[in-house]
């Protein structure tokens, strides 16, 4: 019974966070889902309360139809859409919006109990302002990455989906470590070990590789270069340069579908050499080379599950797979990176 009462953890907020954090999950695979079947600016409105109802008469969906056909993405990529076709796309987007409210009530009204009756472990209250701040940022921009296709682009911007896509990975790799945290209490023994930095290193590369993989959605450069390893047969894609910088990196389709692979080659490298290197350490414990081996195999799958995508120009079911994978392989490395710090 004392391990269940010790004041530096309770285990009734780490199953709380460890729920939010499946909601945050689903969030993602319906996100992708969302964007995958076109359906983001399907809603070209912003009603936190008074949205959570769907059109409930005909009338009303012709409303939103009207709303939707004065919309570039209409005028310019779907002009003969029926009203039962977007309704289609419209119960995507409502589903993720719908999903998103959810959440904030499942974080918000626990989150109220805890801090009432002081059950939340002090040392976690740092950690539980930034996952707040996250919550809060995220539907800002949300709206403000939706907002980008309403008037001249006929698909939001690539570097916006790219912060609301981040924000959730960074929601849930948040999330994760604190539901850990609060589940162990704090450490009883750190010793000086390289293997923190470099189970944060990996993680560091996880996120960007996610960041990375955003920009090829955003840019929908999934349906060009669709051989592999090379580039319409080519080393490098022809297209690889933009008029600057910045179109470069984050607009190019030749530019963000090459780093995206380039990243991924590295990450497998450091992920197949983390789960060795782990693996024949003398001074890890058995979890911390289970997770380090799981890290790396579920790597293994992601690159093999994104080369295959990509050959087939991402098919519904794969790009959601694609991105469960991700997630989950985030989770992993946070898991991987909290345990090592506690040898």
């Amino acid at each position: 019974m004392t391990s269940f009462l010790r004041s530096d953890r309770s285990r009734a907020v780490a199953i709380w966070l460890a729920c939010v954090a499946l909601l945050v999950l689903a969030m993602v695979v319906v996100g992708g889902a969302t964007r995958l079947t076109g359906s983001g600016l399907s809603i070209t409105q912003w009603k936190p309360i008074s949205g959570a109802l769907p059109p409930l008469s005909v009338a009303d969906w012709q409303v939103e139809f009207a709303r939707y056909r004065a919309i570039p993405q209409f005028r310019f990529v779907n002009p003969t859409m029926t009203l039962e076709q977007f309704r289609f796309i419209y119960a995507w987007e409502w589903a993720h919006r719908l999903l998103a409210r959810l959440l904030g009530v499942a974080f918000l009204a626990p989150f109220a109990w805890f801090a009432l009756r002081r059950e939340i472990p002090r040392r976690l209250w740092g950690q539980m302002g930034a996952i707040i701040l996250l919550f809060a940022l995220e539907p800002v921009v949300g709206w403000w990455m939706v907002s980008s296709g309403l008037s001249v682009r006929v698909s939001v911007a690539p570097e916006r989906l790219m912060l609301h896509l981040g924000l959730a990975f960074a929601l849930l790799g948040a999330l994760t470590w604190t539901a850990l945290d609060a589940w162990a209490g704090s450490a009883r023994q750190t010793l000086p070990s390289p293997w923190g930095g470099r189970a944060l290193g990996l993680l560091g590369l996880i996120y960007l590789q996610i960041l990375l993989g955003a920009l090829v959605a955003g840019n929908q450069a999934g349906l060009v270069y669709n051989d592999w390893p090379l580039f319409a047969g080519e080393l490098l894609p022809r297209d690889y340069a933009g008029p600057g910088l910045w179109a470069t990196l984050a607009h190019s389709q030749g530019a963000v579908q090459l780093n995206h692979r380039l990243v991924a080659y590295l990450l497998t490298f450091a992920a197949l050499a983390a789960g060795v290197g782990a693996w024949r350490s003398r001074y890890l414990p058995a979890q911390s080379k289970a997770l380090a081996a799981g890290v790396a195999a579920l790597v293994l799958l992601q690159v093999g599950l994104g080369v295959v995508t990509l050959m087939t120009r991402v098919p519904l079911s794969l790009g959601v797979a694609h991105q469960l994978t991700a997630a989950l392989l985030l989770c992993l490395g946070a898991a991987f990176a909290w345990r090592v710090r506690r040898v």
